[in-house]
C-alpha cells in the first residue's frame, strides 16, 4: 500500500508534458500535465457542481512545493495551482484511464476542445 513518505521524488518531464512520480518501492507513475490540471481538486468537495476545464492541452507543470501533511502544491503555467493530496493522487494515477475517457466524451458532448484558444510562442 502507498502512503505519502513512499514517494521518493517526482519528475517533471516538459518534453513529454507529464510529471513522473517514482516510489520508493521501485513503483512509478506517470502522468500528463492536461491530466492533472484537468482534474484538479475541488476547494469545496460537498460542491456537486462540477465545472468542465478545458483548453489546457498545452498548460506544462512549473513547479511543486511541498506543503507539509497536506500534500503538495502543484502550480501550473496558466496561474493556476492547487494542493493536491496524496490520497487524491493515488486516486488520479488507479483512476486515470476511466476518467479521461470520460472527460473526453463529455468534452465532445459539450462542444469544447482540449487545444489552447490562443498560441503563444515563447522565444
Amino acid at each position: 500500500m502507498l502512503n505519502p513518505m513512499n514517494i521518493k521524488k517526482f519528475i517533471i518531464c516538459n518534453n513529454e508534458k507529464s510529471l513522473t512520480i517514482n516510489f520508493v518501492n521501485g513503483e512509478t507513475a506517470c502522468l500528463p500535465f492536461e491530466y492533472l490540471r484537468v482534474f484538479t481538486p475541488q476547494l469545496n468537495n460537498a460542491a456537486k457542481q462540477k465545472t468542465l476545464v478545458t483548453h489546457k492541452k498545452s498548460v506544462a507543470l512549473s513547479a511543486i512545493e511541498n506543503v507539509g501533511k497536506h500534500g503538495y502544491r502543484f502550480i501550473f503555467d496558466d496561474q493556476h495551482n492547487a494542493i493536491y493530496t496524496f490520497e487524491y493522487l493515488t486516486l488520479l494515477i488507479k483512476e486515470h484511464k476511466q476518467r479521461w475517457q470520460k472527460y473526453l466524451e463529455e468534452l465532445k458532448a459539450s462542444g469544447h476542445s482540449r487545444e489552447a484558444m490562443i498560441n503563444i510562442t515563447q522565444l
